[in-house]
This record gives structure tokens, sequence and C-alpha cells, in this order.
């Protein structure tokens, strides 16, 4: 038996609690991991939550992240004691996920663990922040250099954000975060922004084209949001968006795209290939002051997670939130 957070639907609803589960419970899957960290991103509080449909299968053991040692394994790559981390392909969706003590999975959606991080910063990290590298694996491949301009990071005290400003500041580039928590300035400015705005100057309907200032924006707030920033951003300037926190609409124009060559980057962590996943963690481990995560997260107890995820959708969050699966 083992503890881990289990979602249930019948009849009358959705129901979460954290309870003993038995191993044999566990679903199908070549390697069995002891999970020793996992994290709470926006879709791990939507689906404990139940806002949205998240969830395609029940009963379900959420968490999208979840960073290990390998127990058992009948897959090439992978032996009993290999530390593993893994992101996304739906697990915490459609597969059990991290927030328990045990996981099974399908070995391909692995991958090592940094040698720079334990498994607890690894989950500072998460999902959030591997996608923040994939993110500017993808501006910098695109060709925008730190000498063409500042760099736009929306939803700045997110979990994406704050690794992106983090990644970005290393990198060489001015970053500019825009944030609704004025009172966060300090924080941001700590990870590198060397400027703050208000994220209400993005948030409402704009112009399709605005002042031009962006060399490249980081984007996880999405709607007029997403919207504003291509219209601020200059000629050939590269935006890369991953998130929707303002909404997943895209009330905007093609004028910036047509006029002045801007391109903009979907960005994917769940179904990532292998290759842009190890060069986003590789980037991470090299690029990123450990020192910054001890500032960037906050760590709960599997007990914890279920109101912290409530407290996540309402915007209360700073930064990301590691759950100590066997805290």
């Amino acid at each position: 038996m083992f503890s881990g957070i289990l979602i249930s639907k019948d009849e009358s609803g959705q129901s979460v609690e954290l309870t003993d589960i038995d191993e044999a419970q566990l679903p199908e899957g070549d390697v069995t991991v002891d999970v020793e960290y996992s994290t709470l991103n926006y879709k791990d509080g939507l689906a404990i939550t139940g806002s949205s449909p998240v969830v395609r299968k029940f009963p379900m053991v959420p968490g999208i992240d979840l960073a290990g040692v390998v127990s058992a394994s009948s897959h090439a790559d992978w032996k009993a004691g290999d530390a593993v981390v893994l992101n996304g392909w739906g697990v915490g969706e459609t597969h059990w996920g991290g927030l328990a003590q045990k996981a099974r999975l399908n070995g391909d959606w692995l991958v090592p663990l940094p040698a720079a991080f334990n498994s607890r910063q690894a989950m500072a990290i998460g999902t959030a922040g591997y996608t923040a590298s994939l993110c500017v694996e993808a501006l910098l491949k695109h060709g925008v250099a730190p000498d063409q301009g500042e760099i736009l990071v929306t939803g700045a005290t997110g979990g994406v954000g704050s690794v992106a400003v983090a990644l970005l500041t290393k990198a060489g580039f001015q970053v500019v975060a825009a944030t609704g928590k004025a009172a966060e300035a300090d924080y941001l400015k700590g990870l590198g922004a060397t400027d703050i705005i208000d994220r209400a100057e993005l948030a409402a309907a704009g112009k399709p084209m605005q002042k031009e200032r962006w060399a490249g924006v980081v984007d996880s707030v999405g709607s007029h949001t997403l919207a504003n920033a291509c219209a601020q951003t200059r000629y050939r300037g590269v935006v890369a968006a991953c998130g929707l926190a303002q909404g997943m609409d895209f009330p905007g124009s093609v004028a910036p795209f047509i006029l002045r060559g801007v391109s903009l980057l979907g960005i994917d962590s769940v179904m990532a290939p292998r290759e842009p996943r190890l060069a986003a963690w590789h980037r991470l481990a090299s690029d990123l002051d450990v020192a910054k995560l001890d500032v960037i997260a906050t760590e709960i107890g599997l007990a914890g997670a279920i109101p912290a995820a409530a407290e996540l959708l309402e915007g209360k969050v700073r930064g990301r939130i590691v759950v100590n699966v066997n805290g």
C-alpha cells in the first residue's frame, strides 16, 4: 500500500481524497518509480478542483510531473536505482500521475534526472520550468539575440514566468516582466528582470498594430495579452505562446505577422519529443541558478496539495509549489 491523491467520479459528481492505494491498482507500464517529489501546475489545479474536464479517465491520480527513483523496470533504457524525471505525456489526465508515492509508467516518457539537480529541485522546476526552457530554446533557435531589444515575459510571477525570467537573464537578455502583483517587484528583479510593467497594460482589447518594443515574448497568458504582445513585437520578432491563464481565445489580427514578419510559435510541453525535452533540461541544468529555486519554490506535503490546488487557480500562489509525497 502507498499514499496518494485519488480523484473519483460518479453520478453525484467528482470527489478527491488522500487515501491508501494498493500497488496492484497501478496502471500498466514497463517502469515502476518510487516517487520522491511532485508539484502542482495549473492543469493539476484544474484536475483536483474539477474546474475543467482535464481528467479523462477515473479513478485518477493527478500530477503531471514527478521525480524519483526506478524500483523495477523491463524497459531497455532504465534499471532499478536510476533517478528519473517525467513531465506531461497525459500523465495525471489519462494515466495515473505523480501525486502519490508510487507510479507505473511507460519508460519512453522518462528522462534522466540531470546531475545538477536533486529530485526536489527538479520539481521546483517541473513542467512550468521545463516549458519556460522550451520557450527560451525556441526564441534562440529562431534567431532572437540580446542585442535586438527587450524580451517581454507575461504572467511573470507564475511558474513559467519565473523560470523564463531567470533563464533569459542568464542568456544575456534585458527582461521586462508583466505582472498584476506590484508587491512582487523585488522578487522579479531578484530573478533578473530589468523592468516591471502592470499586466493591465496588456489585458484589454488593443489596436492591431502598436508601437514596436519587444524583440521576443514568452507568453503564458493568452487572450488579449497575447494579442497585444504580438501587436507590440518588433520587426521579425518572435513570440512563444505556451499558456492560457487569461483565456484560450486570440482576439488579434494578422497585421503583425504580415506587416512586421512577426513569428508566433506554439510551445507544447505535453507531447514534445525526446530531443527537445533533453535540450530544455540541459539548458536548465547549465543556466538556472539552483539558489533561485529556493526563492521560486514552496514545499508542501501530499495532504496540502488539495487545498493548494484551489489557491493556485485563484492566483494566490507565487512561483512553484513542490509536493513532498513522503512528507
